[in-house]
């Protein structure tokens, strides 16, 4: 059986990682067939959109994509790429694991986190409201006169939305991710001691979904006291699951405990569609330059096998990527003890090293 899979290889350095990433996959053994879907700042100058909508028809057509990283202008108001994404498919599930390998440069070395983010309320749900606007003059109105807190008219507000049946399935999804991967505990992050309603909610909404789940230890951290025991004590904790504000920083703080970007993958998952990533920037000033690791990308290749079912190639593929990390000798800059080490190689020869242990052992 050969998998359609929508493959958009970004701009900046996207285009490099993503063919490493293509390589690396068709050497697992699994057959594929790659729509290829070019999108990003050049097809912005050809077509007036960084994301045309044939790519997200080629997405709903094979109902998952492999995406390298595209560059969001700056200055022009335009939507990223990967919140046009989110909403476009209702990708609300972001996951993001953060796990140890042997010879990543890091303070840890026994940290297996998986992060599960709601992708589509929150503070990043776009609800805003501009200093000076007819708008803000009147919500500052409505406020003063509906409340006993007095906001200054010199300001600008953002809305915290959270819902029932969004915290519901995010929290579900977590706690059927757990089951699916044989994960011991769920632990729902907040800050439900201050915002009463809105994390408040979240909360109350994790409780009761974890009383459907016996066999799932679950229990529950404010948010600044998380922060605290991940760096602590992280191999305490195992999948966590948050709203879109909180995931997406602790997220960040989790690749840290790992290493950094360069080995953290990324997936936004649906009901119907799945889009799978690195996690960090096109790196533009790189383009060309066979210099930055693909490593992100390729792991996220390994959720993405995981997604389709083929865990056994997931595995296989993971078990490269860490065995060439623990070698060190065929790694890019940012692995090595220095990053001006002469013996550094680039994006295309690390791919080059994976396979040959996909192949070889």
């Amino acid at each position: 059986m050969a998998y359609p899979v929508t493959l958009i290889p970004g701009d900046g350095t996207g285009p490099e990682i993503t063919e490493a990433t293509r390589r690396v996959l068709d050497a697992t053994g699994v057959r594929f067939i790659w729509h290829v879907q070019e999108a990003g700042l050049l097809v912005l100058e050809r077509e007036g959109s960084i994301l045309p909508p044939r790519v997200l028809d080629s997405i709903r057509q094979t109902g998952v994509a492999l995406k390298g990283p595209i560059t969001t202008p700056i200055g022009r108001g335009m939507r990223s790429a990967n919140v046009t994404l989110r909403k476009s498919l209702d990708l609300f599930a972001n996951i993001r694991p953060a796990k140890s390998f042997p010879g990543l440069r890091s303070r840890y070395s026994n940290i297996d986190l998986i992060i599960v983010r709601e992708n589509t309320e929150d503070l990043y749900a776009g609800i805003e409201f501009q200093r000076g606007s007819p708008d803000m003059a009147e919500l500052v109105d409505w406020l003063d006169a509906h409340t006993q807190v007095q906001l200054s008219r010199d300001a600008a507000i953002s809305i915290k939305y959270i819902s029932y049946a969004a915290s519901r399935r995010i929290v579900k999804f977590a706690f059927d991710y757990a089951l699916a991967n044989k994960r011991r505990k769920v632990t729902a992050v907040h800050k439900a001691n201050i915002m009463r309603y809105s994390d408040g909610l979240f909360l109350a909404v994790a409780q009761e979904v974890a009383r459907e789940y016996p066999q799932i230890q679950f229990e529950d951290r404010i948010v600044d006291n998380m922060c605290m025991q991940l760096v602590q004590k992280p191999e305490q904790y195992d999948v966590l699951v948050l709203p879109n504000l909180y995931g997406d920083i602790l997220s960040d703080l989790s690749a840290g405990l790992i290493g950094g970007l360069g080995v953290a993958p990324g997936a936004n998952i649906g009901n119907e569609y799945a889009v799978f990533e690195p996690v960090h920037g096109s790196a533009p000033k790189y383009a060309g330059q066979n210099k930055v690791n693909p490593m992100a990308m390729m792991f996220s290749g390994a959720l993405l096998l995981r997604h389709l079912g083929e865990r056994p190639a997931a595995e296989r593929l993971e078990a490269a990527l860490g065995a060439v990390i623990a070698e060190g000798k065929y790694v890019t800059y940012d692995l090595k003890p220095t990053p001006d080490d002469k013996s550094a190689v680039g994006t295309s020869q690390v791919a080059d090293a994976v396979i040959a242990r996909l192949r070889h052992g």
